[in-house]
C-alpha cells in the first residue's frame, strides 16, 4: 500500500498533460547541460522517472532530451545516481528509434552494465546477441586487477533468458568455468575498507579477519551469500551475484536447454541410473565444465542448508537464511532432474531437512519446495513421501491460513504441482477443507480477480464422494471467512484491537467462539479433511451476523459465484454456450411466445471461464459415472434447500441465486428424469414462500423445469396423478403470488415468476386436456387483473403488459390443443434443433399469425 503523499505524486504524474511534459523536458535539459550536475539535476530526473513510469502508455520526450540523457549516461565523469537515472528513464521509454548509444570505447563494467540493460530493454534479437558477445568478451578476461564483473553477470544472465542460442559452446564452458571459481574459491577473509584519504588515515591499517557464520562463529568453510562481515571482497560479491542466478543458468545450459525432460522420461531416467554406486563422485577437477558446476552447485546448496539450521543474530540475516533455503531447494531440484546421480545424496538431506523444518513455524515457506521435490523424484528413488504430503495438506493450512502470501503459494504449488501427483491424488482431495481454508484467506486478504488460481485446482478436488460436500463448503466459503477472521481476532488482546473492531462491539461472537454449545460446528466448519456428512450451520450464520459486513468477508463473497460456476462445469461437464436451448433464470424461455424477458446475466460460464483463467479451456480426466442421476439428484435438492440457507452477505445472495438457478436448469437437462424422481420434494419446495426470497430466480428455474419435463416423453413414469398434483400446486401458488396485497410472509412476486407459472400450468394442462377449461378461465381472470387499475400499484406498466399478453398468447393456444400440444410438449424430433426456439425460423412467424387469426374469429362470434 502506499502512502497519501506517494499516492498524490504518482497521480499527479499520471495526470500531467503533453505540454506540460515539454515544458518540464525543457528545464530537464537546461540543468543536464550544465557543467556542475548538482541535486537540482539529480531531483529532476527523479521527476522525470516517476512520469514516464506512472503510466503504462509510453510518454513521448522531445529528442534533445532523450540526447541529453544518452550523452550523461555515456560520461565518464557523470556521477553514478545521476546514470543509474538516466538509465532507468531511458529504459522506460523502450523500445524507442531514437537511441544511438555505443559502447565501443566504454571501459567501466558499471556503465557498461547500464549502456546493455538499456539496449536490451529494445529486445532486437540482433541488439541482445551483439551485447551478449561483449559482455562476455569481459566475462572472459582474467585480470586480477581488471574492472569490476560483478555488473555484469545480471545483464548475462539477461542474455541467456532473452535469446538462449546467443553463446556457443566453447563460450558456455568458459562461463561455466568461471562460476566455479566464483561458487566455491571465493576468500574467506574479509574485505578492507576504503580509506577516506583524511588527516588521520594511516598506512598501518588493521587487517581484515575472517569472514564469519550468521550466529557470530568465524566462518570454518568457503564462502557463501550467508557468509557475513564488515566489508567484502569483488570476488565475494561475485559469489553472491553467480548464486542469485545458477538456477537460471543450469536451466539454460543443461540437456536440452531451458527445456527440462517430461515426467515419463525421467523416471525412466533416474530409475535405470539410480544406484549405490551414483553415490560415488568422480573427482571434480577431472569432470566436464558443465558437470564440474553441477558438482560445485551442488556442494554450495549443502552448504546453504547447514548454514541455515543456525540462529542468525540479525533479522535480516534470519530473512535471508529462509529465502536461501527455498533456492537452494529449488536448484537441488533441478540437479537431480538434470543429473540423477545427486539424487541419492539429496534425498537424505533433505528428508533431514523437512524433519527439521516441520517444528519451526518460521520456514513453513521452504516446505513447499521440498514437498515438489518428491513429488518429482520420490517415485523414482522409491521412496515413499506420504508424511510430507500428510503434513503439507493438514497442518500447514491450519496453522497458516492467516498468512496471504503462503496461502498464494500453497494454492499455486497445488496448482502447477497437479500432473506430479498421481497416486497421491487421494490425499489431496480428503484435504480440500484445508485447501478451502487457504483460499478463503486467499480470497479474503486478497483480490477477487485472483480467483483463477483456485479456479483450475477446484476440478481436480472434486469426485462423487467430495462433491456434495464442496458444494456446501463453497457456500459456506464467506462464513468460513468469518469464521476464520474471528478466530483470529480472538487470539487478540481486546487492548490490541482497533476500536473500530466489530467483535468488541458485539462480544457474543467471540463468546460463541468459546461456547461448548456451538464447538461442534465451528470444529466441522474449520475441520481439516473431508467428513463426508455436512452439517447444517445455520445457527453459525445468525451468531456471525454481525461480521458479515467486514471487508474481508464481502470480499471473499464477491468470488463464491465464479467458483460455482467451476464446480458445476467439472461436476456436469456441460457449458451452456450462448443461445443454448437451457436458459437463465432470468430468461422467460416459453417457446415463440411474445414476454418481456430481460437480458442474460453477465455469468462466467464454461467457456467464459475458460478466458478467465486467459484462454485455458483444458478439463480434467473424471469418472464417467461422475455426474450420474443419483449424483445430479442430490445436487439439484441441495441447491433447492441452499437457496434458503445462506449467510446474509449484502448483495451475496442474489448473486448466489442467480447460478443456481441456471445450474438447476442444466442438471435437469443432463438428468430430466430427476423432475419425475424427486417429484415430492420439488411440490413441497413449490408449496413454500422460500422459493420467492430475492428476485424469485430458483423458484422460476423449478417452475420451468415442471413445464419443461414432467411429461411422458421424458420419463415414462410420469403418470397423470403427478401432473394433476404439480398443477394444483402451482395453481395455488400463482393465485397466492397474485394478490394485489403481498404480505410480510410472502413478499412482493416478480413478473417472471408469474408469467412462468402461467406457462408451466398451460403445458400441464396440454398433457392432462381435463385440465384445459380450469387453466382457461385462469388466464382470462389473470388478463382482465393485469389490465385493471388495481395493478398499476403491484406492478409496473411494463410488468403489467407483458402478463396481460403473456395471458392472451397462452389462451389464443389452449383454444386448439392439438396446436399447444404440439408447441408446449414437442416431440424429440422436434425438440431438437428445437426450431421453435431459433428467431431465425418460420415457425414464430406462423405462431403469431395463428394468434392473430383466432383472435379475430372470436372477435366475430356472437356474445
Amino acid at each position: 500500500m502506499f502512502t497519501a503523499a506517494a499516492e498524490s505524486l504518482l497521480r499527479q504524474a499520471r495526470e500531467i498533460q503533453a505540454e506540460e511534459l515539454k515544458k518540464f523536458c525543457s528545464r530537464v535539459c537546461q540543468l543536464l547541460q550544465k557543467e556542475d550536475l548538482g541535486p537540482d539535476a539529480l531531483d529532476a530526473l527523479r521527476r522525470l522517472f516517476l512520469i514516464v513510469s506512472a503510466t503504462k502508455y509510453n510518454r513521448r520526450l522531445e529528442k534533445t532530451c532523450v540526447d541529453l540523457l544518452q550523452t550523461t549516461l555515456c560520461s565518464p565523469s557523470c556521477p553514478e545516481p545521476l546514470q543509474l537515472l538516466c538509465a532507468a528513464v531511458l529504459r522506460e521509454m523502450s523500445p524507442s528509434d531514437s537511441l544511438s548509444l555505443s559502447w565501443e570505447h566504454v571501459q567501466n563494467t558499471r556503465q557498461l552494465g547500464l549502456l546493455a540493460s538499456v539496449l536490451l530493454a529494445q529486445g532486437d534479437q540482433k541488439l541482445v546477441r551483439s551485447v551478449g558477445q561483449r559482455v562476455l568478451k569481459v566475462l572472459e578476461s582474467r585480470q586480477p586487477e581488471g574492472p569490476s564483473l560483478r555488473h555484469l553477470l545480471p545483464v548475462m544472465s539477461k542474455v541467456a533468458s532473452l535469446a538462449p542460442d546467443t553463446l556457443h559452446e566453447d563460450q558456455t564452458s568458459a562461463l561455466n568455468k568461471r562460476l566455479v571459481d566464483w561458487l566455491r574459491y571465493a576468500s574467506v577473509q574479509q574485505g578492507v575498507a576504503h580509506s577516506s584519504g583524511g588527516f588521520f588515515s594511516t598506512p598501518r591499517a588493521r587487517q581484515p579477519g575472517p569472514v564469519t557464520e550468521v550466529d557470530g562463529a568465524v566462518a570454518t568453510d568457503f564462502f557463501t551469500v550467508l557468509s557475513t562481515g564488515q566489508h567484502f571482497t569483488e570476488d565475494q560479491w561475485l559469489n553472491v551475484q553467480a548464486f542469485s542466478m545458477l538456477r537460471a543458468w543450469l536451466l539454460h545450459s543443461g540437456p536440452g536447454g531451458p527445456r527440462t525432460p517430461a515426467a515419463d522420461d525421467r523416471s525412466e531416467l533416474e530409475g535405470s541410473t539410480l544406484s549405490v554406486l551414483s553415490a560415488a563422485s568422480t573427482a571434480s577437477h577431472l569432470l566436464p565444465p558443465q558437470e564440474r558446476l553441477r558438482e560445485k552447485a551442488f556442494e554450495y546448496c549443502q552448504r546453504l542448508i547447514e548454514q541455515s539450521n543456525r540462529r542468525a543474530l540479525r533479522k535480516a540475516d534470519s530473512d535471508l537464511q529462509k529465502a536461501c533455503l527455498v533456492e537452494a531447494v529449488l536448484v537441488l531440484d533441478v540437479l537431480c532432474r538434470q543429473d540423477p546421480s545427486f539424487l541419492y545424496r539429496t534425498l537424505s538431506c533433505l528428508r533431514a531437512l523437512h524433519t527439521r523444518l516441520c517444528g519451526d513455524p518460521a520456514c513453513v515457506r521452504a516446505l513447499l519446495p521440498i514437498a515438489r521435490f518428491f513429488l518429482t523424484h520420490g517415485e523414482a528413488a522409491a521412496v515413499g513421501a506420504e508424511a510430507v504430503y500428510q503434513h503439507l495438506f493438514t497442518r500447514l493450512p491450519s496453522d497458516h491460513f492467516h498468512s496471504p502470501m503462503l496461502a498464494f503459494e500453497f494454492i499455486q504449488f497445488c496448482r502447477d504441482s497437479l500432473p506430479l501427483f498421481g497416486r497421491n491424488l487421494g490425499i489431496l482431495r480428503m484435504s480440500f477443507p484445508n485447501l478451502f481454508k487457504a483460499c478463503s484467506a486467499f480470497l479474503a486478504w486478497n483480490s477477487p480477480p485472483l480467483t483463477s488460481e483456485f479456479v483450475v485446482l477446484l476440478p481436480v478436488l472434486l469426485d462423487a464422494g467430495t462433491a456434495v460436500e464442496t458444494l456446501h463448503l463453497l457456500l459456506d466459503l464467506p462464513c468460513l471467512t468469518a469464521a476464520l477472521d474471528l478466530h483470529l481476532r480472538s487470539s487478540q488482546a481486546a487492548s490490541e484491537r482497533p476500536l473500530w473492531d466489530v467483535s468488541l462491539r458485539t462480544p457474543g461472537c467471540l463468546e460463541a467462539l468459546r461456547d461448548p454449545q456451538f464447538q461442534g460446528l465451528f470444529q466441522h466448519l474449520l475441520r481439516a479433511k473431508a467428513s463426508g456428512t455436512p452439517e447444517r450451520l445455520a445457527p453459525l450464520h445468525q451468531l456471525l451476523q454481525p461480521l458479515a459486513s467486514c471487508a474481508r468477508v464481502a470480499q471473499c463473497a464477491e468470488a463464491v459465484p465464479t467458483l460455482l460456476q467451476a464446480f458445476f462445469s467439472a461436476v456436469t461437464q456441460v457449458s451452456p454456450l450462448p443461445g443454448s436451448s437451457v436458459p437463465t433464470a432470468e430468461e422467460q424461455p416459453e417457446p415463440g411466445l411474445a414476454a418481456a424477458q430481460p437480458p442474460r446475466s453477465a455469468e462466467i460460464t464454461g467457456p467464459e471461464c475458460g478466458r478467465f483463467l486467459g484462454g485455458r479451456t483444458e478439463s480434467v480426466s473424471l469418472d464417467p459415472q461422475f455426474a450420474d442421476g443419483a449424483l445430479a439428484s442430490q445436487l439439484a435438492l441441495l441447491l433447492l434447500e441452499r437457496s434458503d440457507s445462506l449467510y446474509q452477505v449484502p448483495g451475496y445472495e442474489a448473486r448466489v441465486h442467480r447460478v443456481l438457478s441456471a445450474q438447476f436448469l442444466a442438471l435437469c437437462k443432463l438428468h430430466p428424469s430427476l423432475v419425475v424422481e424427486q417429484a415430492k420434494e420439488l411440490l413441497e419446495f413449490v408449496g413454500s414462500a422460500g422459493g420467492l426470497r430475492g428476485s424469485g430466480r430458483v423458484l422460476t428455474s423449478v417452475v420451468w423445469a415442471i413445464g419443461e419435463y414432467l411429461s411422458v416423453s421424458w420419463d415414462r413414469r410420469c403418470t397423470v396423478e403427478q401432473i394433476n398434483k404439480f398443477f394444483e400446486a402451482l395453481e395455488a401458488l400463482l393465485f397466492e403470488v397474485t394478490q394485489l396485497r403481498p404480505s410480510v410472509t410472502l413478499p412482493k412476486c416478480p413478473p417472471q415468476v408469474i408469467t412462468a407459472l402461467m406457462t408451466t400450468l398451460t403445458k400441464l394442462a396440454s398433457r392432462s386436456q381435463d385440465l384445459i377449461p380450469r387453466v382457461s378461465l385462469f388466464l382470462s381472470k389473470m388478463r382482465t387483473l393485469a389490465q385493471s387499475t388495481a395493478a398499476s400499484s403491484v406492478h409496473s406498466e411494463e410488468d403489467a403488459g407483458a402478463i396481460c399478453t403473456r395471458a392472451t398468447e397462452l389462451l389464443n393456444l389452449l383454444k386448439m390443443p392439438s396446436v399447444a400440444q404440439f408447441v408446449l410438449t414437442p416431440s424429440g424430433e422436434v425438440s431438437e434443433p428445437r426450431y421453435h426456439r431459433d428467431t431465425n425460423t418460420a415457425l414464430p412467424l406462423a405462431l403469431r399469425t395463428v394468434s392473430r387469426l383466432v383472435e379475430r374469429e372470436a372477435g366475430l362470434l356472437p356474445g
